[in-house]
């Protein structure tokens, strides 16, 4: 069995459009980590918090500083 890096090389060895198709299906296909139901939980219990104002909401800079820290362009 080829390991993810081989996968890796060779899906990236791929036409644009191939490669499109392959990522497609892989999330297609992925159960996702979370459930949509706790994404919207969270969201609101966030929300209740921020409306009180027991936290406070991020800026723009401190939002995509947290992106890129977690290996995001």
């Amino acid at each position: 069995m080829a390991t993810i890096p081989e996968i890796q090389s060779m899906a990236l060895g791929l036409p644009a459009r191939e490669q499109l198709k392959l990522a497609a299906e892989l999330l297609r296909t992925s159960t996702p980590a979370i459930e949509v139901q706790e994404v919207l939980i969270e969201a609101a219990r966030r929300d209740e918090e921020w409306q009180a104002g027991t936290i406070a909401p991020l800026s723009e800079n401190e939002f995509w500083s947290g992106i890129e820290r977690r290996g995001h362009p």
